[in-house]
């Protein structure tokens, strides 16, 4: 049974994608080392902290430590890694983070 061809395509709810954020800089106890999350772009993606904190502020951005200002539990922007993972349903209306892997120490 075909449920899409390219006449009957599948329906995109809204254009919200998946994405797996992750990082290698930083990698002590009681860190994230990457999270699923839906946003509209990679750029989106890579503003979400793991916790679900949108365009978290980067105080530290002169440094040239590879932390964040977020408790040192994750990254600055320029050393998350972003990979596409596919469409999300349309359940998901928003940027958020679905799950997120988090190193307790």
């Amino acid at each position: 049974m075909v449920l899409w061809s390219i006449s009957n395509p599948p329906i995109i709810y809204n254009n919200m994608k998946l994405y797996l954020i992750s990082q290698n800089e930083n990698n002590d106890y009681d860190t994230y080392d990457s999270a699923i999350v839906v946003a509209n772009n990679e750029d989106e993606a890579r503003r979400l902290h793991p916790s679900g904190v949108f365009n978290y502020k980067e105080d530290f951005e002169q440094q040239n430590s590879p932390l964040d200002s977020f408790c040192g539990t994750w990254v600055k922007k320029k050393y998350v890694n972003v990979e596409y993972i596919g469409e999300a349903d349309e359940r998901y209306k928003e940027v958020e983070v679905i799950c997120a892997s988090f190193n307790a120490g």
